[in-house]
């Protein structure tokens, strides 16, 4: 997994507009404060007005040249901010029905993001661009600049996806440099003799100037990289000024790496370029890619690609192969646009490229094939926007071309197979007819303006907010996201709750069909944590109703139970995109026999909810989590599902429930309007739960989850999340058949017991005991601190109504289930160090033996190994890493270190101890270790398939 992001700008032909100028033009002086629905209107009128002025380069220039106007714009942000905030807590308390909330949400929606958009993505973009600057001035620095500051904050949040390396290549055009000068002459012949094309390499080209920094390094934090990228740019006197020219432009191609082939290092790091060790003449070319290119074995041997010894990455042939198709034109005219074509009609693999050549530094190619990976371009203020992912380019552009890269049914006439490429060109204007698309077999594939995307997101919803990983910023806004779902449908009154849901939300026919009984049967649908989320409801109207329900997934439904007549069923549907495949598949199935449906889904005008009679938003509407282990959107689904019940009951029985009392009632809906509040409470102990975690998870290595009533609905979203993050299979048992069924495995068990009875508790502390008797670790987590005293450590949540107090204890799981990946991951580290220290020592000294090699890193490596059999001597490596990964790295490690002499080589391994074999075995060995115990937290783990084997053919080279 990689990331791709591209931008060519044009000189920018806007006068930067006067701070008085946008102050009159948006009619700043009567913004006024935001006390109703009408001001937020008036707010979103003018700063749309304010947003379209400060665009581009001419709006970040204003920005930079006027520090008071951006102060003057940052206190506007600041006072609306705090009175949206202070607006949207009174509008819980109104009582407010939520159609007309729903209104009012799509207005704040739009001046949130409008004020994030003007202080984060032009103030603070501006302040970034000005520091990049370094004191200089003028429009042509500007440009530049925001240009890379631009990829750069991309490179920022496409790395949640992959980080171990990154690039930016800067193609300049233009350029201010004397040639003739012989200094100059000389700094750029001493950057331009790697081939390795490391970090600060130049390359002189016909009509440009290459410039590339790359970083690369197995161990960091998510925005290391383009920290590191920013430092070296501002360090780099000779870039500075190549850029002292009037009509200087530049190209910029970046991305970020999770290597799949090839090790990680800087000749690695992609953009690559085209260079051979025979190709002085050759044209340039710089391409990134994503994917794995699955033939480049065979290209580089049938077109004899003479590639440079420590580049090992199969993405260097794109850029040589085009090169090479250049040079096979024999004098012709060059033809880049076929060359291209050629070049990536012959990779095999899914795969996303993008490329830039010397002899045409204006024009940037891309071309996507397959469906693993993406490509979208997008159309900004006089620049062309390229990503792989849509949150790669928000920041400069709202809207988007996707590129396909599948067979299309309406293609299949005049198109021979799958593919599209897209060219732009500077020399024309930034605009939809600008764009070039072709097919793979070369059909011309022209471009609407409807094929344009709007883009759903925005860089609001994509930030971190300085948490470590998305999955705890999510997390940590779980609370938020439960109050907003019973926002307008929880409704005070005078102190007195009650549940109200809009016609758009719960259809009058459907109303209906429950108060004459026409509806018998209800099924709750989804997949996964939304099926999950569904058996809370299943649970509730099973108890207060006399209808059949049942909770189950989607694929069960459209596969066994559905009938010819199905009039007698209402479906209520879960998702949290609204795109959920199976999900959507069975409600077309279902509507098509006459039932009813009802959704539940995050994301407006999702397919779902296009499809369902009635549609229930969670949280906003808008609730994007970027983390792949979906958290708060459970939360939001369980609190829309408890409301949901609610009003299924009220309709479906006409005579009061005893077990439901107006007092039960409002004791209930108090407790679950209080519910937020008790959920910070729980992600205070954010530091016990991290310590319970990193004692007890890295050891064991069976886990289970336990629970019973709805704590079992508890247990089974925290198998699922704790399945994901730390690659468990784990099993949901009820409490007390646990003891049947596998404690002799001595597993780590979380209990759920929260909501108990006296009577319940008592029954679960005994359970608790027979885990202790049988060498598990019980860990409780419960609303009664002192009912398990054999449990090994207990976790206290605040008491609140038996009903929903299995949210808290879900709560407790995903904290455990995060602190416990990163309580694995951790342990990868001595691993992780030994490989970088070892591809620290090639990428400085090619040409070093394998016995100088170790000598080089023994001081390092002595200390690095000492952490890991530390490590393996208290047991944390007992739960993840397998036993044999752990003998073989152990006994590599000795031989490295020369604890055991080489002579034993062969008895331990079967092959003849060379110090090149050792290095050879170990870098495998920590491959595999490394991938054991590898947990990317935001990400799902791809495993690094052909890593080890590009090392090994490395060392080959290097030793043979």
């Amino acid at each position: 997994m990689c990331g791709i992001i591209a931008i060519a700008r044009q000189k920018s032909s806007r006068i930067p507009p006067s701070a008085e100028g946008i102050k009159q033009s948006a009619d700043l002086s009567n913004l006024g404060r935001i006390q109703d629905h009408q001001d937020i209107l008036r707010c979103v009128k003018k700063l749309q007005k304010v947003k379209e002025l400060i665009s581009g380069a001419a709006g970040i220039n204003t920005l930079i040249s006027d520090s008071q106007f951006r102060s003057y714009l940052q206190g506007i942000c600041s006072i609306l901010t705090e009175d949206l905030e202070n607006y949207e807590s009174e509008l819980v308390q109104t009582g407010m029905d939520s159609q007309r909330l729903e209104e009012i949400n799509t207005d704040l929606i739009k001046l949130k993001d409008l004020l994030w958009h003007i202080e984060y993505d032009r103030i603070i973009v501006s302040q970034s661009v000005g520091e990049l600057l370094g004191g200089r001035t003028g429009d042509r620095f500007i440009e530049i600049f925001l240009t890379v500051q631009q990829v750069l904050t991309g490179l920022d949040r496409l790395e949640v996806r992959g980080r171990d390396s990154a690039g930016i290549h800067l193609m300049i055009q233009n350029h201010g440099l004397d040639l003739k000068n012989l200094g100059v002459r000389q700094e750029i012949e001493n950057r331009a003799a790697d081939l390795n094309y490391k970090s600060g390499s130049v390359r002189i080209l016909d009509n440009a100037l290459s410039f590339v920094y790359k970083v690369a390094s197995e161990i960091g934090e998510l925005g290391d990289n383009s920290q590191e990228l920013r430092k070296l740019i501002l360090s780099d006197d000779l870039f500075y000024r190549a850029l002292e020219n009037e009509n200087v432009t530049a190209v910029a191609i970046g991305h970020s790496r999770w290597a799949s082939v090839g090790i990680i290092s800087e000749p690695n790091t992609h953009p690559m370029n085209s260079e051979l060790l025979e190709s002085e003449d050759s044209p340039f070319v710089v391409a990134a890619a994503n994917g794995d290119v699955d033939n480049f074995a065979d290209l580089k041997r049938l077109r004899n690609l003479q590639i440079p010894k420590l580049i090992t990455s199969d993405s260097k042939v794109i850029p040589a192969l085009m090169s090479n198709e250049l040079s096979s034109q024999h004098g012709s005219p060059l033809d880049l646009d076929e060359a291209f074509r050629k070049t990536v009609q012959t990779l095999d693999g899914s795969i996303a490229i993008i490329a830039n050549t010397g002899l045409k530094p204006e024009k940037l190619y891309m071309a996507l094939r397959g469906s693993g990976q993406g490509l979208y371009v997008g159309l900004s203020d006089e620049a062309y926007v390229i990503a792989s992912e849509p949150y790669g380019l928000v920041e400069a552009t709202d809207s988007y071309l996707r590129l396909n890269g599948e067979t299309l049914p309406n293609r299949n006439d005049s198109v021979s197979g799958p593919g599209e490429i897209v060219s732009v060109s500077l020399n024309e204007p930034v605009a939809v007819q600008s764009l070039k698309r072709i097919a793979y077999d070369g059909t011309a594939l022209p471009i609407t303006d409807n094929e344009f995307t709007q883009a759903e997101i925005t860089t609001r919803d994509i930030d971190r907010r300085n948490f470590p990983h998305f999955l705890l910023k999510e997390i940590f806004e779980s609370p938020q996201s439960f109050e907003k779902t019973l926002r307008g449908n929880l409704l005070n009154e005078n102190g007195s709750f009650r549940v109200a849901h809009s016609e758009t939300e719960f259809p009058n026919s459907i109303r209906e069909k429950l108060e004459n009984h026409t509806i018998d049967k209800i099924y709750i649908v989804g997949q996964g944590t939304a099926a999950v989320a569904g058996q809370a409801l299943s649970q509730y109207l099973s108890e207060e109703t006399e209808i059949s329900v049942e909770s189950i997934p989607s694929t069960e439904l459209s596969g066994f139970k559905l009938s010819t007549d199905m009039s007698n069923v209402l479906v209520v549907a879960i998702s949290q995109s609204g795109t959920t495949t199976d999900t959507n598949r069975t409600v077309d199935l279902v509507r098509g026999r006459g039932a009813s449906v009802i959704a539940i889904v995050n994301r407006r005008n999702s397919d779902l909810s296009q499809k369902a009679d009635g549609v229930i938003y969670t949280s906003d509407g808008r609730d994007i989590e970027m983390s792949v282990a979906s958290t708060k959107a459970f939360y939001s689904q369980v609190a829309a599902s408890i409301l949901l019940g609610i009003s299924i009951r009220d309709h479906a029985i006409s005579e009061p429930n005893d077990s439901l009392t107006h007092e039960n009632r409002q004791t209930f809906l108090h407790e679950l309007n209080e519910l937020p509040a008790k959920m910070m409470t729980v992600l205070k102990q954010q530091n016990l739960i991290r310590d319970i975690a990193f004692e007890l998870a890295p050891s064991r290595r069976y886990w289970a989850i336990v629970g019973n009533g709805l704590n079992m609905v508890a247990a089974r979203e925290i198998r699922i999340k704790l399945s994901e993050l730390c690659y468990k299979s784990i099993a949901a048992d009820f409490t007390e058949d646990k003891k049947h069924i596998d404690l002799s495995a001595e597993p780590l068990v979380l209990i759920c017991a929260t909501g108990l009875n006296d009577s319940m508790q008592s029954d679960v502390a005994k359970e608790v005991a027979i885990y202790k008797a049988h060498k598990a670790a019980p860990i409780v987590i419960t609303d009664s601190g002192n009912a398990y005293r054999d449990a090994h450590r207990v976790i206290v949540v605040p008491e609140t109504h038996q009903r929903i107090s299995f949210i808290l204890a879900t709560m407790v799981g995903h904290l455990f289930g995060y602190e416990a990946a990163l309580s694995i991951d951790a342990l990868a580290l001595p691993f992780r160090q030994t490989r970088s220290a070892i591809e620290k020592a090639l990428s400085e000294n090619p040409n070093i033996t394998s016995q100088e090699l170790l000598e080089s890193i023994s001081e390092s490596l002595q200390s690095i190994s000492s952490a890991f059999f530390d490590g393996l001597r208290a047991g944390f490596y007992n739960g993840s890493l397998e036993a044999s990964t752990a003998t073989r790295i152990s006994t590599l490690y000795r031989y490295a270190l020369g604890t055991i002499p080489l002579d034993s080589y062969q008895i331990d391994t079967g092959k003849v101890g060379t110090p090149a074999t050792v290095l050879e075995d170990l870098n495998a060995a920590l491959t595999i270790g490394i991938e054991e115990l590898t947990r990317p937290i935001d990400a799902s783990n791809i495993r690094q398939k052909q890593l080890q084997w590009g090392f090994l053919d490395l060392m080959k080279k290097l030793f043979s």
